[in-house]
């Protein structure tokens, strides 16, 4: 420093010094707030009356760890607010050298904020990380998994330091009510994610997952919730503007959306013309007159109708998955033991004992698709994703030989 300068900067200590001995706070937080000011001072008005003079002190990035670690216990929740917002700020940008001296010091008063007893502290400090990627993982993970949503929010749906592992955790566990909707709303989540907050059971939550369209939603996840979607109508218009919708659950949609949805699914441009021919189907159905009601037609068993539709040719995959959509347990087990030349009473022993390896082995003899199965082991054999096999690279999840195995276990 040239000699004007230390000059100037000598003058301007003795300034401050007087200013720190004034009776008006606002004097002393001038030279709290001032980017500069001595070390010894700032140290001092650490533990000003003032609680407007320690919140600069707080702020103030001039100021040393010394006087930060008596800010850390402040009376005022404000104070140490303010402290963790600085800290925050400051620890990715440090110099090796000060990471070396001071991190563990500055890493140990962010953890004993992200622990405070004020929600308003813990909330500051999200809210200063939750962008950042030059945090701690444990500090982000403390904040993520906090049972106040204010404190949670901000790292759940911002923090690029949280993975998929981290997400799943924090919705198994305990965690903030309505944490679960704001990791729906995550940019970019992964189908396991996705996955987990179905089976969550959290209406609101599945409703932003899927009005989230950076969200991986598996066609086997949104095969259950087309499922469950009747009576949730929050869901109807988030899955009509999902960016992918297969054809075949855009038509099972079209038999319980209200008017003006079905004009709007109608408009998709990806829909092959069975689903657009079930989608006009449902809109004459609705607008057309009522007619009088004709004598109800004799019920078909389902054995007999699984008999009829072999001999005419018909009985393939595409009437199970019909019949899957209707809930209609008894054809659908009477087509798979016809197909795979089971008796009913081998069949019934795999769904009735929820076996998930003898449903795919049932289906792979039965020659009908491994994404079929999985279906089949969610809503008819009350199986949850976790359980269930799913396909595997889009094949079998077994091989010839387990599934053999199981068939000749069932009697097959």
């Amino acid at each position: 420093m040239s000699p004007d300068g230390a000059a100037a900067a000598d003058a301007q200590y003795e300034r401050d010094k007087r200013l720190v001995a004034s009776a008006k706070p606002e004097d002393r937080r001038q030279v709290a707030g001032r980017a500069g000011t001595r070390a010894e001072l700032l140290y001092f008005l650490a533990t000003d009356q003032a609680s407007d003079v320690r919140r600069a002190v707080a702020s103030n990035e001039s100021t040393p760890w010394q006087a930060d670690e008596l800010l850390v216990r402040d009376k005022e929740v404000e104070v140490r607010a303010d402290l963790g917002g600085k800290l925050a700020r400051l620890l990715p940008g440090m110099s090796d050298a000060a990471r070396s001296e001071v991190r563990g010091r500055v890493l140990a008063m962010l953890e004993s904020l992200a622990k405070d007893e004020a929600v308003r502290v813990r909330a500051a400090l999200a809210e200063a990380i939750k962008a950042m990627d030059g945090i701690p993982p444990s500090l982000v993970r403390e904040l993520a998994g906090d049972e106040a949503l204010a404190v949670a929010e901000p790292v759940l749906r911002f923090s690029p330091l949280l993975g998929d592992d981290d997400l799943l955790a924090i919705i198994a566990g305990r965690h903030a009510s309505g944490a679960l909707g704001v990791i729906a709303g995550r940019e970019g989540i992964g189908g396991a994610v996705a996955d987990a907050i179905v089976r969550a059971n959290d209406d609101q939550a599945v409703a932003l997952l899927l009005a989230n369209p950076s969200a991986q939603v598996r066609e086997e996840t949104l095969d259950l919730i087309v499922e469950r979607a009747p009576s949730r109508a929050s869901w109807h218009a988030p899955l009509v503007s999902r960016p992918v919708l297969p054809s075949r659950l855009a038509a099972r949609l079209a038999t319980f959306l209200a008017d003006a949805l079905l004009s709007r699914l109608s408009a998709r441009i990806d829909l092959d013309p069975g689903a657009r021919n079930a989608i006009t189907q449902a809109i004459a159905a609705k607008t057309a007159p009522p007619e009088a009601e004709a004598p109800a037609a004799p019920v078909e068993p389902a054995e007999d109708r699984v008999k009829r539709l072999k001999r005419e040719g018909k009985l393939d995959e595409d009437v199970i998955w019909s019949a899957m959509e209707q809930s209609d347990r008894g054809f659908v087990r009477a087509a798979l033991g016809e197909l795979a030349g089971a008796s009913a009473e081998s069949v019934d022993k795999i769904f009735s004992g929820r076996s998930a390896k003898g449903l795919v082995a049932l289906c792979w003899k039965a020659d009908v698709g491994p994404r079929l199965a999985y279906q089949l082991q969610l809503r008819f054999a009350g199986l949850s994703p976790r359980q269930a096999l799913g396909p595997k690279s889009g094949g079998w999840p077994l091989t010839p030989d387990e599934m053999t195995w199981h068939l000749e276990f069932f009697g097959i």
